[in-house]
């Protein structure tokens, strides 16, 4: 496979495992194509008409040289400097990859990183939540998370990886996808009744029974692991955390316990204010799960994956 032929596989991957549904993705790349269609001439001559067939735009191919066929892939959650310069060392040593795959996004995918947010809003209201204030709660964040990227310099890393060559890809959204759905089937045929429950559940899982053992698994941060579950959410995807002041929204809608893979502050402090039970079920063995998916499908077609940046790898 090459690496174009490589990313569409997530692609397609991520679609398939989308909460919101292929109909509902497509139902999206629509009202992105009419939004084109009303552009001036001006105005299309800087869009990225990606954004047609893309549904995350922070998943990208961010270098192609043109190779015909990848079989060595170094894949991390975190592929920065640094492990493109170790890239290219291992090439001189004769141990070169072909394509780098990274999860968190860099380059245009960082930029690009607000316009997958909006998938949230679907996600909200199948809880339950009222769409004005779906919608609302996650225009503000989107903005906030907009003026953060804004400042960034996205091609740093791309830069070095375009001048020594190697290919880089991000696959960000798609492979939060895939743990997303991994984790709703895993769960409903788990079907736990106490947060004990649920923590067992994760404890079970390869991934989070090596971050455990090094320090960053599985934790409770509010509630009690005798608690009943009652009904849960799951925030395993749409870009990145959502407003804080969601939780409030769910806590109304009859929701719970939440099971993240991350959290910041103002969120845990809005949601342990509304007495929900909190299981953050991990960042890195959380983005790791939905990387392997991926990387088992490449594996299967005859790559050779190297672990790097953070992953843990599971086949």
């Amino acid at each position: 496979m090459n690496v174009a032929q490589i990313f569409n596989l997530g692609l397609k991957m991520g679609i398939s495992a989308d909460p919101r549904g292929e109909k509902g993705v497509k139902k999206y790349l629509t009202q992105m194509g009419r939004d084109y269609e009303e552009l001036s001439l001006k105005d299309r001559e800087v869009y990225d008409t990606e954004r047609l067939s893309n549904p995350y735009m922070d998943s990208a191919v961010l270098f192609d040289n043109g190779k015909k066929e990848v079989k060595r892939v170094m894949a991390g959650i975190d592929l920065t400097e640094p492990e493109i310069l170790l890239a290219n060392e291992m090439d001189r040593q004769g141990r070169g990859v072909d394509l780098m795959i990274a999860h968190h996004p860099i380059g245009k995918a960082r930029a690009r990183l607000p316009e997958v947010m909006t998938m949230g809003v679907d996600v909200f209201t199948s809880y339950g939540v009222p769409v004005h204030l779906a919608e609302k709660t996650m225009e503000e964040r989107v903005t906030e998370i907009g003026r953060w990227v804004h400042s960034v310099n996205h091609y740093k890393a791309v830069d070095i990886a375009r001048l020594l060559n190697i290919n880089f890809a991000i696959t960000h959204t798609i492979t939060d996808n895939l743990v997303d759905k991994f984790m709703r089937e895993y769960l409903a045929e788990r079907k736990p009744e106490t947060v004990k429950d649920i923590l067992s559940a994760l404890y079970d899982l390869p991934e989070y029974q090596h971050a455990r053992s090094m320090g960053f698994g599985p934790k409770l941060f509010a509630g009690s692991p005798k608690h009943r579950v009652g009904k849960y959410v799951l925030e395993m995807t749409g870009g990145t955390n959502p407003s804080s002041r969601v939780y409030e929204e769910f806590s109304r809608s009859g929701i719970s316990t939440l099971v993240s893979m991350h959290m910041p502050d103002d969120s845990f402090k809005t949601a342990n204010q509304n007495m929900m039970n909190i299981v953050v079920a991990g960042h890195m063995p959380s983005d790791s799960l939905g990387m392997n998916l991926f990387l088992d499908e490449l594996e299967k077609q005859g790559s050779d994956i190297v672990p790097a940046g953070g992953l843990i790898r599971v086949s």
